[in-house]
């Protein structure tokens, strides 16, 4: 055996009563069935277990209470039951767990891991198999070119690209004003995401003449941001970026408070709009800047939010949570509107279609979802959308971050 034998099943809903073949499930089908790989354990974890399975949970619920999806084709709602397998935040198990829930499973449909890795790693088996790819939480500059190569894949997040022209553009605003100075210190994550990141911020930085006086990676994992963080403090630079996962996230900002690092922009990445930031950091959350943002005043927003917190009983992120969330209800309405399981008429429905959502009306250009929040800010107990400036909800900036309340 491979290590395939290692990955942890677990079947969420009972699905030994249903009809095994193709043909007897698309006549009378008792259920859709839905899979997914997800992070479980490993160091993708955090991430997984806040903006991903949440949502999972809570589609799950609302689809399966109001009687489940419409299909025209039996003339009945379905209920929707879920597959899960754990990757161990494994590219190989991600892999074979993709593998298992296509050619054993046979399940309807495939949701998406964690992450810009798992979700590379696993689309070219979405691709060969004919599923859906919702990618709403991976970031890449080659998004653009995969929506083409994998016509069946679909990215929520953008680019790092436009993730770094909107952190530089909200910087040279500060600058224009008079507020921070050129220098700029970065660190990042030693991945295809904090690597991705890091290449493209240094190209957008030049370009807007900023100086980046200290550039380093460091490992996944890091045992320790002590150093890291004792090194950029001499340097004493007005603005301070860390393309970082969750842990690192959370432990670059309790190194920073921990040492009085505060510099006049404190910008991290991956976690920062998580809840468990605020509740890490309470008050000293304020001025933080990262990835991410939303519309938090809309009404659908603190509808979503109120829904998400009596299922899960905890707050969403502000960040790909909705997203995710969104991504779901484009899935029910195209499977809806094609009305059987057919997954390649549901792939060309999300190429093609309109989708009421969360976050507004959703028109994929090229596979891409176009307008996602780059750049949020902690103010006041809520994580705010800041850039693109254009976006509706968008906060000025809160500045000068306040300083940091010594000891937490």
């Amino acid at each position: 055996m491979t290590n395939r034998s290692a990955i942890v099943v677990g079947i969420l809903a009972a699905v030994a009563t249903l009809a095994c073949g193709p043909a007897a499930r698309s006549e009378q089908p008792q259920a859709i069935r839905i899979g997914y790989a997800i992070s479980l354990t490993g160091p993708n974890a955090a991430g997984a277990a806040t903006t991903v399975l949440p949502n999972y949970r809570l589609w799950r619920h609302e689809v399966n209470a109001a009687g489940g999806i419409m299909l025209a084709s039996v003339s009945k709602r379905v209920p929707i039951e879920f597959v899960e397998y754990d990757d161990h935040s494994s590219v190989d198990d991600a892999r074979a767990a993709v593998e298992r829930l296509i050619d054993v499973d046979k399940v309807d449909f495939i949701l998406p891991p964690w992450g810009t890795g798992l979700n590379l790693a696993v689309a070219p088996l979405f691709y060969r198999a004919g599923y859906p790819l919702l990618a709403v939480t991976a970031l890449s500059d080659e998004a653009p070119e995969l929506g083409k190569r994998w016509p069946n894949t679909f990215w929520f997040l953008g680019t790092m690209t436009g993730a770094a022209t909107a952190l530089v553009e909200t910087l040279s605003g500060l600058r224009a004003a008079g507020r921070i100075g050129d220098n700029v210190a970065m660190v990042s994550v030693a991945d295809q995401f904090g690597i991705g990141l890091a290449k493209a911020a240094r190209r957008v930085f030049k370009k807007a003449k900023f100086d980046i006086v200290y550039d380093r990676p460091y490992p996944v994992e890091a045992a320790s941001m002590e150093d890291l963080v004792a090194e950029v403090k001499t340097i004493h630079p007005d603005t301070f970026v860390a393309f970082s996962y969750p842990p690192d996230t959370m432990a670059i900002t309790t190194q920073a408070n921990a040492s009085g690092f505060n510099p006049k922009v404190f910008y991290t990445a991956v976690g920062t709009a998580y809840p468990a930031f605020k509740q890490r950091f309470g008050a000293d959350a304020d001025g933080v800047m990262g990835i991410g943002g939303w519309d938090a005043e809309s009404a659908v927003s603190k509808q979503y939010m109120a829904r998400y917190m009596a299922v899960n009983g905890e707050e969403p992120d502000r960040w790909a949570s909705p997203i995710a969330y969104a991504s779901l209800e484009m899935l029910q309405q195209a499977i809806e509107r094609v009305g059987r399981i057919d997954r390649a008429a549901v792939i060309k429905e999300l190429q093609t279609g309109t989708f009421p959502t969360i976050l507004g009306a959703v028109k994929l250009q090229g596979n891409l979802y176009t307008r996602p929040w780059y750049v949020g800010q902690w103010q006041h107990g809520e994580f705010y959308g800041l850039a693109p400036a254009s976006l509706p909800g968008a906060h000025a900036v809160m500045f000068p971050k306040p300083a940091w309340h010594a000891g937490q």
